[in-house]
């Protein structure tokens, strides 16, 4: 939970310092900005896992690993889902952070240097499609990804109600 208090933005000069312009350095920043969202939505799920599930469990011999696999897991997997879409959604913005911050030839253009390229330029007009580049990649990957896994999970347990 302390990491996920600090922003992203932040691991980006030690990035660059230690791993230099280029993709390393991307994907640090990307996975500093998204596994502690995604730790946290596994140990919530964990810790909200129904102790009577457990029991169960431990009755029919699924102890250990075996009980780990079998009873846990998949009764976390709402709150590893919250994780991982929270995740994705942290990950974005360090992504878009690192490449208004740390830009190069190298690492290409990006959404987040073309956002910086419009404000250098002063172009409201590249800015704001870089903007709504940015929202329309974010709602297409919760659209095309998350909402059927959301759906799944919850048609799996029995409380997905078609509106």
């Amino acid at each position: 939970s302390g990491l996920q208090s600090l922003p992203s933005v932040a691991w980006v000069p030690p990035a660059v310092i230690w791993l230099g312009l280029n993709n390393s350095m991307m994907y640090a920043v990307i996975l500093l900005g998204a596994v502690p969202s995604i730790a946290n939505g596994l140990v919530s799920g964990i810790d909200q896992v129904p102790p009577l599930f457990l029991r169960a469990g431990r009755t029919m011999g699924a102890t250990g690993l075996k009980g780990a696999w079998h009873i846990v897991l998949p009764a976390a997997l709402p709150g590893y889902l919250a994780g991982l879409k929270q995740g994705w959604a942290f990950s974005w913005r360090s992504l878009m952070a690192a490449e208004i911050i740390a830009s190069s030839p190298d690492l290409g253009i990006g959404l987040g240097a073309l956002l910086e390229n419009g404000r250098n330029a002063s172009s409201m007009a590249m800015v704001f499609q870089a903007i709504i580049l940015i929202l329309f990649v974010g709602i297409a990957i919760d659209l095309l990804i998350f909402s059927p896994l959301e759906r799944w999970v919850l048609r799996s347990r029995g409380l997905y109600v078609k509106s």
